[in-house]
């Protein structure tokens, strides 16, 4: 039952207002992440030992290492808010000193970033879809509220983009993980858990940002990678991560694809080699939205998944990233047992919406000593906290494994 599911495994308690009961509202959500764990133990125990995790309860890891809280309309994390506009609601995602930055060009007038009564009334006189066009062009993530985004609910959180050649399966897979921040991280190290060899890779003074965050996190989604920093603005650096991903099972990889275009690497001819691509982007990567920056939280909000009220209200922590972390891994999974390579696409967005659903109505009844309880069946639930997996150790630094994978796969130290 989802509503067991969501009120037990930490999202709940993560969803609402600050001052008042969590929402059971999107108690789907639990449902679609024990889904995908299941997919991921299943498909794991085909090629390497299978994998088993509480699909629902990684939605609240990061909030359980770091002691954040839920906060309604402001993301537990902070750095995204709820802000009306001239015709309703958008979610604003300002996580870096350089979005704060933007703020002025965005309400298109002078204004102190810092006073934050001052942009939101600017922001009331004009349209969403107009403040959603404008932070794309400054690279901010910014999406509308709107319940139905993306035209309905997906029937899976993937999209095939193109089959390759055919592959051999092997029973422990090279996995090269580009990808930053949680989703992808998190996608890599499950596989990493089913026996997958996972290379991590850092841009050569771009560490990735969930180094700066809780450390406790990060290792939680890195430990046990190897770690490489690559400079790819250099010819050997470039080398390098064609060798790389040229040798690898799977690829995850998590930039917009101006990035790739702009080192002269197409996912699909990789896919015509052998090697299988899984893209995790916050809206896709084809279509006007491709470029479009995105985070778990306004991600959560273009595929539809937030609270409906005046105002929404956000769903769990940064929840499109936890969402698909978890099926990226089960699909990452699927594509390593495959014997044809392949392109496939995980947005975050398209990974919202698939594990939305119809609001619960569930009554949350205060039962004192600041806990909350739902009623299921005859039984009465208290809304329990975010919890954590036990923490396996400290993941490397950056490059620590840098000298031994240059040696190993051809390139020159730099």
């Amino acid at each position: 039952m989802s509503i067991l599911s969501w009120a037990t495994c930490g999202a709940m308690a993560l969803t609402g207002p600050a001052d008042g009961p969590p929402s059971a509202a999107p108690a789907s959500v639990a449902s679609s992440a024990s889904a995908a764990a299941s997919d991921l133990a299943t498909m794991t125990a085909r090629w390497g030992r299978r994998v088993v995790v509480d699909g629902p309860a990684l939605l609240g890891e990061r909030a359980a290492l770091s002691g954040m809280t839920r906060q309604g309309s402001t993301s537990v994390g902070g750095a995204c808010r709820f802000v009306r506009t001239a015709d309703g609601f958008i979610a604003l995602n300002l996580p870096r000193p350089d979005d704060v930055a933007s703020l002025p060009a965005l309400v298109g007038t002078h204004v102190d970033p810092d006073d934050w009564a001052a942009v939101a009334a600017h922001l009331a006189r004009l349209g969403s879809a107009e403040v959603e066009d404008r932070a794309a062009l400054l690279g901010v993530a910014a999406a509308r509220a709107v319940p139905t985004a993306g035209g309905g609910r997906p029937v899976s959180p993937a999209r095939e983009l193109a089959r390759g050649i055919p592959r051999r399966v092997r029973p422990h897979p090279l996995v090269i993980d580009l990808s930053s921040l949680w989703a992808g991280p998190l996608a890599g190290s499950l596989l990493a858990m089913a026996g997958a060899r996972v290379i991590k890779v850092e841009g050569k003074g771009r560490p990735d940002g969930a180094r700066l965050g809780p450390a406790a996190f990060f290792d939680l989604l890195n430990h046990g990678k190897e770690m490489v920093e690559i400079d790819f603005n250099t010819v050997e650096g470039r080398d390098l991560l064609v060798a790389l991903m040229v040798n690898a099972d799977l690829v995850i990889e998590g930039s917009r694809p101006r990035v790739m275009d702009r080192l002269g690497i197409d996912p699909v001819d990789l896919a015509n080699g052998g090697s299988s691509w899984l893209s995790i982007t916050a809206h896709g990567r084809h279509g006007d939205a491709a470029n479009r920056v995105g985070f778990g939280d306004d991600a959560a909000v273009a595929g539809g998944l937030f609270v409906a009220g005046d105002p929404p209200m956000f769903v769990a922590d940064a929840v499109a990233d936890p969402l698909t972390g978890l099926a990226a891994a089960a699909i990452g999974a699927e594509m390593l047992g495959a014997d044809r390579a392949s392109v496939v696409e995980t947005p975050l967005a398209r990974a919202a919406a698939w594990a939305g659903g119809s609001p619960s109505t569930v009554e949350v009844r205060d039962v004192g000593s600041g806990r909350w309880a739902v009623g299921v069946g005859d039984d009465e639930v208290v809304v329990a906290p975010p919890r954590s997996r036990p923490v396996p150790g400290r993941a490397a630094p950056t490059d620590h494994d840098g000298a031994s994978i240059r040696a190993e796969f051809g390139a020159a130290p730099t």
